[in-house]
């Protein structure tokens, strides 16, 4: 196997609704899904040497238009995340939490076998470089508040409005068997 810091970096861009995502992959996986403002500062974009490959960016993109529009819950992408077994474990568990649902950080190390470990997980979590496919943004400080987001705390409450409000869609069915929409407005 040909190891990723031996392949070239193609990137792309998607604009969502939480603003402009950067899309990078080694040319087979997804390695990494990142905002243009990470915690409070641009992203510093495509690294010197990277090349520009909307096409490579297809699959991501069909997906994630398809989540944004409410008609996907579960990403089926190749993704490539290199981190400790720890970090390893954690972002597992991440993609593990239901759509549309939250855990706390203390849930979360629960979850891993690592009871007393919710700071480290919170770590690990926030060194999570694909966001909205491995959903950090589902965790939550356990006293119920948004707790930390690298994108920001409106974007991580957009995402779970978004999904709530789709969830609550999908689970609507009034008397008559017709769907209810519903919709989620964000200043």
């Amino acid at each position: 196997m040909i190891s990723s810091a031996s392949r070239v970096v193609c990137y792309s861009s998607y604009l969502s609704p939480i603003g402009e995502l950067l899309l990078a992959s080694d040319g087979e996986s997804v390695t990494g899904i990142s905002m243009a403002e990470h915690r409070g500062k641009p992203a510093q974009g495509p690294e010197p040497g990277w090349r520009r490959d909307d096409s490579a960016f297809r699959a991501v993109c069909e997906q994630l238009e398809a989540y944004f529009e409410g008609n996907l819950q579960e990403f089926d992408l190749p993704l490539l995340m290199p981190g400790t077994p720890f970090q390893q474990k954690v972002w597992e568990t991440l993609r593990a939490i239901p759509y549309g649902t939250t855990i706390s950080y203390t849930e979360l190390a629960r979850r891993i076998g690592r009871s007393g470990a919710s700071r480290a997980v919170g770590s690990a979590n926030g060194r999570n470089r694909i966001c909205i496919v491995v959903p950090c943004h589902r965790v939550i400080a356990a006293d119920g508040t948004l707790g930390g987001f690298g994108g920001g705390l409106a974007r991580k409450q957009w995402l779970l409005e978004h999904e709530r409000a789709v969830r609550s869609r999908d689970y609507a069915l009034p008397a008559r068997g017709r769907r209810v929409a519903t919709s989620v407005v964000v200043d």
